[in-house]
């Protein structure tokens, strides 16, 4: 466990060569390290202002003609006194810096300890703090936009919403523990009734969109599937734009599964080409069907390609085998080969509410047209809640489960009539899976886990 009354360093920039490298000073000698350093430069002037100097170690030598910035608590990202260093990108420049600031008393900072400093200090709460590292590893423009929005405390306002709504229920109900010879009249059980039930669709409307959340973190999981030979890999090539799979006249060249990503407007897109689903397949054939199930199964989109030279046919059997999709995938039927047949179009069979597009892979006509389609069923995967967009993470999840099931509980009690202290212990374990979410229940556990997966220097 790290202690945060010592003062930390580390690089803040990529390790490597570049043009400048930054290191990051945080802690109450912060302050004191700049001005044993860089002396007169160091001296007098507002903070927060860009300086220049030259850094000379603790041996009296100069390592670099540098920039440095003090910051002074509570204003800089931690909440604490530090100093921000900009020395020229050589990886042994940065590295002769950390070591003389270690020599001179600072302990080289662990993953995410700066993030974790800002939290305790009251910077930020704790999705916010999560947000930093969603930030870094966005992915797409989406992905972005939300992570910006948690940084700027949309999931902390509304659960901050969820706590103060049922801190209300809460007291009225812990009244009349404090009264035992009253009990809740019919009114009060109403409008705590009426109470729970709203919260509970809040917490389920959140819950909703942790799909969404998965998504933006890991992009789009599309997986194309058909018969052998419908052209999938030449697809996969043309949405790509260079020949990412081996293609052959020849059936069943795909054994394996092939994954490349794209930008689809504003979502990254996962294309997964997958082996033929082949009626009567040989051996190799059949482990790579397995393979292409099992990537279908856990797909959001499945883009189920059909030569459209061969529609009856073809619609007839794969049809059919939409059903063994999972449900909540999105599906898109993608014709291909319209450049070999006479008709202009083809439609789905009566009853189906499945999107269609008709392609040539092969001289890329309908691909615009394909792209805009994959676009639309990405953005339908979003869940919006008023005006802000919120997808929440996986530890968000779980613990609106258990205030889920709390809430459930209190409901259960309450029309069964049952002791009042009863109702009360469930409400309260609701509100401690809510306040996990912000960090206003401060497990040192859940902490440590969670800042272990951030950068140094972050």
């Amino acid at each position: 466990m790290p202690r945060h009354d010592d003062t930390i360093t580390a690089l803040a920039t990529p390790v490597g060569t570049a043009a400048i490298a930054v290191v990051r000073v945080s802690g109450p000698g912060a302050a004191g390290l700049a001005a044993e350093i860089f002396g007169a430069a160091a001296a007098g002037g507002a903070p927060r202002t860009l300086r220049r100097a030259d850094y000379v170690d603790r041996g009296g030598a100069v390592v670099d003609d540098v920039l440095f910035t003090v910051f002074r608590g509570p204003q800089p990202y931690t909440g604490e006194d530090a100093v921000e260093i900009s020395c020229h990108g050589n990886p042994l420049i940065a590295r002769k810096i950390l070591d003389d600031l270690v020599a001179r008393g600072c302990r080289l900072a662990e993953p995410g300890e700066f993030t974790r400093r800002a939290f305790l200090g009251g910077r930020m709460d704790l999705s916010q703090a999560e947000a930093v590292m969603d930030l870094i590893h966005a992915r797409s423009e989406r992905a972005l936009a939300m992570a910006n929005q948690q940084l700027r405390g949309a999931l902390g306002r509304r659960i901050g919403a969820l706590v103060e709504g049922l801190l209300a229920v809460l007291a009225r109900v812990e009244a009349y523990i404090d009264f035992p010879e009253e009990d809740l009249p019919p009114e009060d059980r109403e409008r705590v009734a009426a109470e729970l039930e709203r919260l509970k669709s809040e917490t389920v409307k959140l819950l909703a969109t942790n799909h969404y959340s998965e998504i933006l973190r890991g992009g789009i999981r599309t997986v194309i599937v058909g018969a052998p030979n419908v052209g999938k890999s030449s697809l996969l090539n043309r949405l790509v734009g260079r020949e990412r799979a081996l293609v052959s006249p020849e059936p069943g060249t795909t054994r394996d599964f092939i994954e490349e990503a794209i930008m689809v407007g504003a979502h990254c897109v996962r294309l997964i080409d997958t082996a033929g689903l082949n009626p009567s397949p040989a051996p190799l054939e059949q482990r790579g069907m397995e393979k292409t199930w099992e990537q279908a199964a856990e797909a959001d989109l499945i883009l189920l390609v059909v030569d459209a030279t061969e529609p009856t046919a073809s619609e007839e059997v794969w049809m059919e085998r939409m059903a063994a999709f999972p449900a909540n995938a999105k599906r898109l039927i993608v014709f291909n080969k319209i450049d070999l047949r006479e008709s202009e179009r083809l439609e789905v069979p009566t009853g189906m509410e499945v999107g269609r597009v008709g392609v040539s892979a092969l001289t890329g006509v309908g691909t615009e047209e394909l792209v805009a389609a994959i676009g639309a069923l990405a953005d339908s995967f979003q869940t919006e809640l008023g005006d802000e967009s919120i997808a929440v993470s996986a530890r968000h999840a779980g613990a609106l489960r258990r205030a889920e099931e709390g809430l459930i509980a209190a409901q259960e009690k309450l029309r069964g009539a049952e002791a009042t202290e009863l109702l009360a212990a469930d409400l309260r374990g609701a509100l401690d899976a809510y306040g996990e979410i912000t960090g206003r229940i401060d497990h040192e556990r859940v902490l440590d886990h969670l800042f272990a997966s951030f950068c140094i220097g972050k």
